[in-house]
């Protein structure tokens, strides 16, 4: 299932891959010397694409299910736990989160990072090196004092400390890309907005924005939320906004027209208060949101559960305006391919990585995942598309490769770190919550 229309849907085929490239696809393929997969009674598919994660997190997980975005995640995540973490909770956290979306089958992710130091952000680097996942790092404000950074701020990110990041670390690692966390004008005032901008542009860095959901601090808006403000004129296709459900179908129209991206927690916005995802919105401008999980401390990393929620959830929507226009509901509006595509080619492009992934075509990068369709809660595999969308979940994901390199087998990861370093990642969660006066 290769998601390329030129490529299609093949049965029986194989796929081949050389030095991390996928060079061919199709049926009868041969080379001399190659390790074969048997993936019969498999769907092959690309890999997923997570556009919006805080990976750092994943130690504190399970804490935040009850919270509120304005009231206990400001509070406790942004204004308490963040600033204690150290280096090595960085990295901690930052190595369990990439090997979750690694065992749920997604090969690549935008980490949205809160580093204190420069040192945290150089842990939280080693982290996504020694997982083996392809990552855009996205160096944001650090956490350590939530009024400096979040409330009007008028302090640019650090730069020196970007730089370094990367200059030193990112810029010769293939499976690594540089982003910069903006606050954009919701949380800093116009001047700071637009030099970070800026700065992500003079680095060739993602630009990623938290904009327009809940009541932001720094706004007072409803329904007269007014967009991207100072960031107008600088809109292109290296700007991401996060969330975005405030904006009006003007302003999404806009940016759609712009290339902006946007990408949409489904699951994590309808608890935390966030409004109605953008999905709609985006999909009524010509364009489709990518997929993200968002924050690991309250749902799964799963992206699976964010394809089948935020599908269903906009067909709600839909089927409720037809309804309530007094008409039956006489087909879905979005498709299970849409979902899909959503998390993987539509992940790819928001990242500026559709060139490199997303799909299985040749030429691009080899991350592939192989999805199980002997189990009794998968077969008969009828339609492969609704199988790994309705059906299927991260126990049924059996290999997963990055760059062509096998982490995943047999359902299990390879990488000796996953039992090496459990015992110190559930200290560091521990540690953390109890230096925070938080009881889980």
């Amino acid at each position: 299932m290769s998601l390329d229309p030129d490529v299609g849907q093949l049965d029986g085929a194989d796929v081949l891959v050389e030095d991390g490239e996928i060079v061919e696809i199709g049926h009868g393929l041969s080379a001399s010397n190659a390790e074969e997969i048997d993936a019969s009674d498999h769907i092959v598919l690309p890999g997923f694409v997570d556009s919006h994660i805080h990976l750092a997190q994943t130690q504190v997980r399970g804490i935040a299910g009850d919270w509120s975005l304005m009231g206990e995640y400001f509070d406790h995540m942004l204004g308490n736990i963040t600033g204690l973490y150290q280096p090595e909770d960085m990295y901690l956290g930052g190595l369990f989160g990439a090997f979750e979306k690694l065992h749920t089958g997604t090969t690549t992710a935008l980490d949205w990072s809160y580093p204190n130091t420069l040192e945290h952000a150089e842990r939280a680097v080693d982290a996504l090196q020694d997982a083996g996942l392809r990552t855009v790092y996205t160096y944001g404000p650090p956490g350590d004092d939530s009024a400096k950074w979040w409330y009007e701020s008028d302090v640019g990110l650090p730069e020196e400390n970007i730089r370094a990041i990367h200059d030193e670390r990112i810029s010769d690692d293939d499976l690594l890309g540089l982003g910069l966390g903006l606050r954009g004008p919701d949380f800093c005032v116009d001047e700071t907005a637009r030099s970070d901008l800026e700065l992500a542009r003079d680095l060739d860095a993602i630009a990623t924005v938290h904009m327009g959901a809940a009541l932001w601090p720094s706004s007072d808006y409803g329904d007269d939320y007014q967009g991207f403000g100072c960031l107008e004129g600088m809109l292109g296709p290296d700007v991401n906004v996060a969330h975005g459900n405030h904006f009006s179908q003007e302003d999404v129209q806009h940016a759609v027209d712009a290339g902006v991206s946007f990408s949409s927690t489904p699951e994590v916005e309808m608890q935390m208060g966030h409004g109605i995802p953008v999905t709609g919105k985006v999909l009524d401008a010509g364009g489709r949101p990518a997929w993200g999980v968002d924050v690991c401390s309250a749902v799964s990393g799963d992206m699976g559960s964010q394809m089948r929620i935020g599908l269903q959830l906009q067909r709600m929507f839909d089927n409720q305006e037809i309804i309530e226009g007094h008409e039956e509901v006489g087909e879905v509006s979005i498709s299970c391919r849409d979902t899909l595509e959503m998390a993987t080619i539509e992940g790819a492009k928001a990242l500026g990585m559709d060139e490199e992934i997303g799909t299985l075509t040749p030429g691009k990068r080899a991350d592939i995942q192989l999805l199980r369709t002997n189990d009794f809660t998968t077969a008969p595999n009828h339609d492969p598309v609704q199988t790994v969308v309705f059906q299927a979940d991260p126990s049924h994901i059996d290999t997963v490769l990055v760059d062509g390199e096998v982490v995943k087998r047999d359902g299990e990861l390879t990488n000796p770190l996953v039992d090496e370093e459990f015992d110190r990642f559930v200290a560091s969660g521990e540690r953390l919550l109890d230096e925070a006066g938080i009881d889980a």
